[in-house]
């Protein structure tokens, strides 16, 4: 009974957004989009497409993603939305850990994304424009591949903490006392296994097309960047997410070693208290600034 509940509703809420979604304007980016989508789809294979679209999209989403926090650093006015202030990002740190980042994608993840081709071909997943999901339906999956990933990282993350297994694996994560935003994947390459099998559960859940993988890249991306992004930016779009934890909530996990162990949403830490210290901080802080303008 309550499953038929639970699909009715979805339902409902399905043909409302379609409804909707139908006195919206149309999309002027739609058609170049769907030209470019079926240009790639005549001129390339499906393993070239599922292989190296899928890097490229990793790759160029991560880069760019990280530029905002790199030019933040010479921009005096943003200094003051650092975490941080006492601990400045160095060209030395922000070198090394470029070049841990190239052998973790080269060398790691791209034999992973070698199997997505065999992975679409298995599960019968569509490329074609035809069979493309609608922008509401993509969301939604994104967030479903977000609360799954979440789960998967707090309890692996968690672990990864445990005192006889971190100095061998996550401890190098944690190099970077204050974080910026191109250290979000620099990380043993057993962690990036590790943690990184979150991300496809939500795939093998949700996908049906290919252009999900690379939305859900790109989505992930944005995210593990912001919060590693060591600024707390006003008016960040992502804030309105629901139960969106933020750059503070992680920078905070970052400066302490402990707490605050998922990856995007508050309510694991919330459920088992592992966010305590975060929230004693944070009170401490308020009282602080209360005092200063006293």
């Amino acid at each position: 009974m309550a499953m038929n509940d639970s699909v009715n509703i979805l339902n409902s809420a399905y043909l409302a957004v379609e409804y909707i979604d139908s006195f919206l304007p149309d999309n002027p980016l739609q058609q170049p989009f769907k030209n470019a989508w079926n240009y790639m789809l005549d001129n390339y294979t499906k393993f070239q497409i599922a292989t190296w679209g899928s890097l490229l999209v990793h790759e160029v989403s991560y880069f760019l993603l990280c530029v905002p926090g790199f030019i933040f650093q010479f921009i005096p006015y943003m200094q003051k939305y650092k975490i941080q202030q006492d601990k400045p990002e160095t060209w030395e740190k922000q070198w090394k850990c470029f070049k841990t980042l190239l052998f973790n994608h080269f060398f790691i993840q791209l034999p992973l994304i070698c199997g997505t081709y065999y992975f679409t071909e298995y599960f019968n997943i569509p490329y074609g424009w035809e069979e493309m999901p609608r922008w509401y339906v993509l969301v939604a999956q994104c967030f479903g591949c977000a609360v799954i990933e979440d789960a998967w990282h707090y309890f692996l993350h968690r672990l990864l903490h445990h005192k006889r297994i971190y100095k061998y694996i996550h401890k190098v994560h944690h190099e970077f006392v204050s974080p910026f935003g191109m250290q979000a994947e620099y990380a043993h390459p057993l962690e990036t296994l590790i943690l990184g099998a979150g991300f496809f559960i939500g795939i093998v859940v949700f996908c049906n097309h290919v252009v999900l993988l690379w939305a859900w890249v790109i989505c992930r991306l944005m995210e593990t960047i912001d919060v590693h992004s060591g600024y707390d930016v006003p008016l960040n779009p992502l804030h309105l997410v629901p139960f969106y934890a933020g750059a503070r909530f992680h920078d905070f996990h970052h400066m302490n070693f402990i707490g605050n162990y998922a990856s995007t949403f508050t309510w694991w830490d919330r459920l088992f208290g592992t966010d305590s210290q975060f929230i004693a901080y944070q009170e401490k802080e308020k009282k602080k600034q209360c005092i200063t303008k006293k």
